[in-house]
């Protein structure tokens, strides 16, 4: 019975760490499922640097997880999801991993509106958080994260070397 009430107290304590740890996708297994977005979208950053080629039919989505909805430059939006952008919808990786699942639902439950759609018909039933993790290390923060980690890494190097 001793054991019994340890477990129970085990599971208790460690269900919400779990549940978190589950609830965020994986960037690295993100990036190997977009291998299906590719046959639309890019990743290329304002450089012309490519971190993945693919096709032009919807927009590049370096930098998208952090951007208002909608918005991309040089590309042509469907008038509901620019809707949302206006109405405030801002990509992050939770509404992202949800958009991908299904385009047009998610955009009719965002804007509440029953005739809404989306011009994306691709829907992703399993991997979504990964691919919304994995776009999000192409993000701004993840940028200002890695050039504020850089002179730290940098430091590290040359104590190693000295």
């Amino acid at each position: 019975m001793k054991y019994l009430y340890s477990a129970l107290l085990a599971t208790v304590i460690a269900g919400p760490a779990l549940a978190d740890s589950h609830s965020m996708g994986d960037a690295e297994a993100g990036e190997k499922q977009f291998g299906k977005c590719k046959a639309c979208h890019m990743i290329v950053d304002d450089a012309g640097e490519s971190f993945q080629r693919g096709g032009k039919v919807g927009p590049n989505l370096f930098g998208i997880i952090g951007k208002q909805a909608g918005t991309v430059e040089d590309y042509r939006y469907g008038d509901d999801l620019v809707a949302a952008g206006e109405a405030g919808l801002v990509w992050d990786e939770a509404n992202m991993a949800e958009y991908l699942v299904n385009p047009t639902d998610f955009l009719r439950t965002t804007l509440d509106d029953k005739k809404a759609r989306s011009k994306m018909s691709f829907r992703m039933r399993k991997g979504g958080e990964d691919v919304a993790a994995y776009l999000a290390t192409f993000s701004p923060e993840a940028e200002a994260e890695a050039e504020a980690d850089a002179p730290m890494a940098k430091d590290a190097e040359t104590e190693k070397t000295e």
